[in-house]
């Protein structure tokens, strides 16, 4: 598996968040509709037996990761009491945080101004249409708002992508990358949400610190099936309400809740393997996700960093 680091640059406003689970699948409607169903059926053999070709990582401000998901213990001594609403929204810190001990690194990051928000959310006006008259025919006008999220000028995301250069090489990636920032990511990308274009990439995973003894986790993940110091993981909780998207969208387009721990999550494997690149599951399969489309699968795994979490940090006595 190889590491790559993708620069996005948004064009548009969008319709959902970016994360890492939701890309993958529309990277796989994108490798559908470009290989036909035998290549996706290619791609995905064993993905939900610990092989899979590709792992997506949130999308971050360009430099940036997020914070970690630790307990108030673990906050910085700079972040005063008064203070600490600011800090938990504080939802990205630079990268170079995570290349020295956690404790020292949010300390220095919390004595920073915060970043400014990456999109700024703003209501559009839109109203339901009879399609058979072209209007909103007698009586049935009845306005509803959605909220769009427009990127600050100048804005740049950083994706972190790990894929088998075998079974996915890197030119095929960013053109299946490509063909998603040109139809449009998430919700209402077919009236014009959720473009971008590539502007950067290069290889190999952001520099880390050296004798780290966890993981933080860079997109939403299942963690059943390894080891885990429990009283060293520190978590919140996501359930993902996924739907279909590609033709799947016309079928019956709701899948099955799955329950997944947020990114950032700060994990302690008991078996220490710090090369690693990815953890987690692949969900899914023989219908558990969806009856309508039996094979569906859903993005379990993560791309991960390694951190130093300090014995300073509350887990001595």
């Amino acid at each position: 598996m190889e590491w790559v680091q993708v620069t996005i640059r948004p064009v548009s406003a969008f319709g959902s968040v970016l994360r890492g689970d939701t890309l993958f699948g529309q990277l796989c409607w994108a490798a559908r509709y470009r290989q036909g169903e035998a290549g996706l059926r290619a791609l995905l053999a064993g993905y939900t037996q610990g092989a899979p070709f590709l792992v997506v990582s949130d999308a971050f401000p360009a430099g940036h990761l997020p914070r970690p998901e630790l307990p108030p213990r673990f906050w910085p001594q700079a972040v005063k009491p008064e203070e600490r609403k600011q800090w938990k929204r504080r939802r990205y810190l630079p990268a170079s945080v995570f290349a020295r001990p956690l404790a020292a690194g949010l300390e220095a990051a919390a004595a920073e101004a915060p970043p400014p928000r990456p999109f700024s959310p703003q209501s559009q006006a839109h109203n339901s249409i009879r399609r058979d008259t072209a209007t909103t025919g007698e009586g049935d006008f009845a306005p509803y708002q959605l909220e769009q999220l427009w990127p600050a000028p100048g804005l740049r995301l950083d994706l972190h992508l790990v894929h088998d250069p075998v079974r996915l090489p890197l030119a095929d990636l960013l053109a299946l990358l490509t063909d998603v920032g040109a139809t449009g990511y998430g919700r209402d990308g077919s009236l014009g949400l959720g473009r971008f274009e590539i502007e950067a990439h290069c290889g190999g995973r952001p520099s880390a610190i050296s004798g780290a003894n966890a993981w933080m986790t860079l997109a939403p993940t299942a963690p059943q099936g390894q080891a885990w110091h429990e009283e060293r993981c520190f978590y919140r909780p996501f359930t993902r309400f996924g739907r279909h998207g590609g033709i799947g969208a016309l079928m019956r387009p709701f899948k099955t809740p799955v329950l997944l721990m947020d990114t950032g999550a700060v994990l302690t494997p008991a078996t220490p393997d710090f090369k690693r690149y990815v953890m987690g599951i692949g969900l899914g399969g023989g219908g558990e996700l969806s009856q309508v489309i039996p094979e569906t699968v859903h993005q379990g795994y993560a791309p991960v960093m390694p951190v130093l979490l300090d014995e300073s940090g509350g887990y001595g006595p």
